[in-house]
């Protein structure tokens, strides 16, 4: 089978960590991607310019020569217009988390009430600034992503203008929902294309697969590859790439997050070309996904990197590691069938 390769791969949900995490994983996702919406849920998280400025300059230390641009997003609060005007040229997207709901999101949304919330949406839609959002509720742990579709709906209709995305989506229901409103899009990450929750506890425990939202039922994956393989204008690549220290991963209390960022691109290669054996139309709509979507959704230019494919076999690393962390990636000593050339 011939190479196929992806102009200016994005990864437009990412999670950089930082000080010694984030110098460990960040060169991996440079190294292979073009840019980054990187999430703003650290300790403390980010909720100005200062806190903003400071780890960008971080991220740029940490990924050396390599050409990647790291668009930043600000953690979602109710901010007034002044503040927003300040902050628009300097981020990419704000990311709404309600309060506990994942890894650092105590400090987030709590009750999602349309009127205490207008003033920031409206100025958000009216500066063109997306919002992204982590759509779960507190519910049991397989329902939360279905009941936070009323949500979606309202958010979609209250601001007609504001350009919302679904974070992460992993239902048959969230594939439905994003394709009946203009102003709704999203992305979906490779694990959740690639497993159900058979996966990471059908047989014995898997924590490198355990992650928020969990995986879900087979049909609900079938409808997210549909979706992603078609090639949908609505649909773009967002690893949700989460690396916790191995110790984190493997003990009880297991920290929620599933490490993809160094094979993210040769797994979707694989899940494409398996869809459809018309490797020109497979290369075309990974191309959408991996890319291009997400330009136009985002109004965003990234710096210029191809990346080529070979159809050769590739053992995933057990670890990657540096001198302060260990992180153990999906995949894990296994063999993929997609390597960069």
């Amino acid at each position: 089978m011939r190479d196929i390769t992806v102009r200016n791969p994005l990864d437009m949900h990412l999670h950089l960590r930082d000080d010694d995490m984030l110098c460990l994983v960040a060169p991996l996702s440079a190294g292979t991607f073009s840019g980054g919406l990187v999430m703003p849920n650290l300790v403390p998280p980010i909720t100005n310019l200062q806190i903003l400025h400071r780890y960008k300059s971080m991220i740029a230390d940490a990924i050396g020569e390599n050409s990647f641009k790291p668009y930043m997003t600000m953690f979602y609060r109710n901010y007034d217009r002044e503040f927003i005007k300040n902050i628009k040229e300097s981020i990419t997207a704000m990311k709404l988390y309600p309060a506990g709901i994942t890894t650092n999101s105590d400090s987030g949304v709590s009750s999602f009430d349309i009127d205490t919330m207008r003033p920031t949406l409206e100025t958000m839609s009216e500066l063109n600034i997306p919002l992204c959002v982590h759509g779960e509720t507190d519910g049991f742990v397989m329902d939360r992503e279905a009941e936070f579709m009323d949500i979606y709906e309202t958010l979609a209709t209250a601001f007609p203008k504001l350009k919302i995305i679904m974070e992460h989506i992993t239902t048959k229901a969230a594939t439905k929902i994003v394709q009946k409103y203009d102003n709704l899009f999203a992305t979906v990450t490779a694990h959740h294309l690639l497993l159900t929750l058979d996966d990471l506890a059908g047989g014995l425990l898997k924590p490198h697969l355990f992650c928020k939202p969990i995986a879900k039922r087979h049909d609900d994956k079938d409808a997210l590859v549909d979706m992603a393989t078609s090639g949908h204008r609505k649909i773009m690549f967002g690893s949700d790439s989460a690396p916790h220290p191995t110790s984190s991963k493997e003990c009880c209390g297991c920290a929620a997050g599933v490490f993809t960022a160094p094979i993210a691109i040769q797994l979707m290669a694989e899940l494409f070309i398996k869809n459809d054996k018309n490797i020109d139309q497979s290369e075309q709509n990974l191309q959408k996904f991996m890319s291009d979507n997400a330009i136009n959704i985002y109004g965003i230019s990234p710096p210029p990197k191809s990346i080529t494919l070979e159809n050769k076999e590739f053992i995933v690393p057990k670890i990657y590691k540096n001198k302060q962390n260990e992180v153990t990636p999906m995949k894990s000593g296994e063999t993929i069938s997609w390597r960069i050339k």
